[in-house]
């Protein structure tokens, strides 16, 4: 029987896999701490609960009339961001797959009329830097798998995928770590001011009420209640959350929706990236599963 052994919201932002006197120009001379904090979570919880398979909730891949979950044996390449080249160009990427998982997966929707999820293979199938842009931190032998954001889904529609993800998993011999990978708030700062405001410093958050809600959903996170993050999404959706919050519904609609009571481990600071709101949160599972 599979099982799921941990989870994380993570951040992907440009700077990460920039040249380290590149972070630092664009950040007064001080290191970002979203960089060590990456290095941290591979050494101190991924090593240590050792994933068959990472699933990554990608912010970057949306979708439009189903959800899709990649299902290659193996994906290679070289990957040059459309969206920022002059920072993301040329990178390799080698990640082992986990088709049986998707192909499972994709078979609990079929007879469903409230949900569409797809596995999809093609080899020409484009890949984006919020699961790129992990590898180089968080990437050991295990297989990975990324999931789309579906760009006309709602609250439920993620916790569902995230539900039947579990059931997919439980039917599997699988040890699987999740990875929401996005950010909090998610506005940007208007091309002429941009340059202004690159440092991670909270100070740069698009508007106070953005980073207010950012700090309230940290707090539920760090005391484990995802059940009133769950209630306020239509609330913090004022503040556009990353992928519609996507990333963070999937995950926790797999450990349990509302039920989840696994409380947050910061792994960053909370950090602004042009303006955007930014973190690392591990999730432990409790002793007694992930809901109590």
């Amino acid at each position: 029987m599979g099982e799921i052994i941990g989870a994380a919201v993570v951040s992907h932002v440009p700077p990460i896999v920039m040249p380290e006197e590149d972070r630092l120009a664009l950040n007064d001379g001080f290191e970002i701490s979203l960089v060590p904090g990456l290095h941290r979570l591979r050494s101190e919880c991924v090593d240590r609960v050792a994933p068959d398979t990472i699933i990554v909730f990608d912010t970057h891949w949306f979708t439009l009339v189903e959800m899709v979950v990649t299902a290659h044996g193996r994906r290679t390449g070289l990957f040059t961001s459309d969206e920022l080249p002059r920072g993301m160009s040329a990178m390799p990427y080698d990640i082992p797959g986990d088709p049986e998982l998707a192909v499972a997966l994709e078979a609990l929707a079929v007879d469903r009329d409230d949900t569409w999820i797809t596995a999809v293979d093609d080899p020409h199938l484009p890949i984006h830097y919020a699961t790129v842009n992990l590898l180089g931190f968080l990437q050991g032998d295990e297989r990975w798998m990324t999931a789309s954001i579906c760009g006309t889904a709602d609250r439920d529609d993620f916790l569902l995928f995230g539900e039947l993800l579990a059931e997919a998993i439980a039917g599997l011999d699988r040890r699987v770590l999740l990875l929401a990978s996005g950010g909090l708030s998610h506005r940007f700062w208007p091309l002429r001011e941009f340059r202004d405001h690159e440092s991670s410093s909270p100070g740069n958050i698009i508007t106070p009420e953005a980073r207010q809600a950012d700090e309230q959903v940290l707090a539920w996170w760090d005391a484990g209640d995802h059940r009133a993050v769950i209630d306020a999404y239509p609330d913090l959706r004022r503040h556009a959350p990353e992928g519609l919050f996507g990333h963070y519904l999937m995950m926790v609609g797999a450990l349990g929706g509302a039920g989840c009571r696994a409380p947050g481990v910061r792994y960053s600071d909370y950090e602004s990236a042009a303006g955007t709101g930014q973190v690392h949160m591990w999730f432990e599972r409790p002793d007694a599963g992930w809901t109590g």
